[in-house]
């Protein structure tokens, strides 16, 4: 049996979708918790019912995660709640419709939750669990992160931003004693494509995980100390592969030199 996670969690985007089963899962396993989410009755109602069926302290937080000052609040809470153990980095949203059908305000409203207020948290978080010496984050990415050619493009970005700040993050805190792991879903079955306009029934029935199935996956990845969780990869090794082939590159991406298919002949 594996050991659970001590400590309260605290997760965002906690009224509906991943962040709702987040909630339910880590109950069961004995967490307190702090829901954060914009819906502050809609929350109340939620952890009502942990409370009541697993016993377990449940804090409410309204916040808008788009909106500077309710970013801070949630820092703020990060770097003061000792008790915190677990950070689940879980808002997000999707445009409605592609890249180009888009305005300036829904542009910056998603870089705002997805990008500015997912990196200010898990930064936070990442501060506060490094000074005490333990901790978990865990960042909702996508496999959009690495098929950017497949969805809209700023979704699709946003994601490898939480990708690439998760490896990085990882790599600043594994020394002193906290784990951060990204997750990257396939199609999963939650609200965020209704509330997009998109239809998830569009897609073949073997492409679109259940978001409790889903969750159970990613907890088991934590536990098992994964840095990078993939749910529906059936083939670990093509990550593995992914990783050596990003990786050997390494030596060859900052050089003095231009690369020789570069370099202009002159003629004599």
């Amino acid at each position: 049996m594996t050991d659970k996670i001590q400590g309260t969690a605290l997760i965002t985007g906690a009224s509906t979708g991943l962040g709702a089963v987040y909630a339910d899962r880590l109950a069961k396993r004995g967490h307190d918790l702090i829901l954060v989410a914009r819906n502050g009755v809609q929350l109340e109602k939620r952890a009502t019912k942990l409370r009541t069926d697993y016993g377990v302290a449940v804090d409410v937080i309204a916040a808008d995660l788009t909106k500077s000052d309710d970013v801070t609040r949630i820092e703020q809470r990060l770097i003061d709640d000792t008790g915190i153990a677990l950070f689940v980095n879980n808002a997000g949203m999707s445009l409605n419709g592609g890249t180009l059908e888009n305005g300036t305000s829904e542009i910056q409203t998603i870089i705002a939750l997805n990008i500015t207020a997912a990196a200010r948290l898990a930064i936070a978080a990442g501060k506060a669990f490094a000074a005490r010496g333990t901790g978990k984050i865990v960042n909702i990415a996508s496999v959009l992160a690495l098929a950017p050619e497949t969805f809209e493009g700023v979704y699709s970005g946003s994601k490898a931003f939480l990708l690439n700040l998760s490896v990085s993050l990882a790599n600043s805190v594994r020394e002193r004693g906290v784990l951060v792991q990204a997750v990257l879903p396939g199609a999963t079955r939650t609200e965020i494509w209704e509330r997009s306009g998109k239809d998830i029934d569009t897609f073949p029935a073997e492409m679109v995980m259940d978001a409790g199935d889903l969750v159970d996956a990613a907890l088991t990845g934590l536990d098992r100390g994964e840095e990078v969780t993939i749910p529906p990869l059936a083939d670990e090794g093509q990550w593995d592969a992914y990783q050596a082939a990003r990786l050997a590159m390494g030596p060859g991406l900052s050089r003095r030199e231009v690369a020789g298919r570069y370099r202009t002949t002159q003629a004599a």
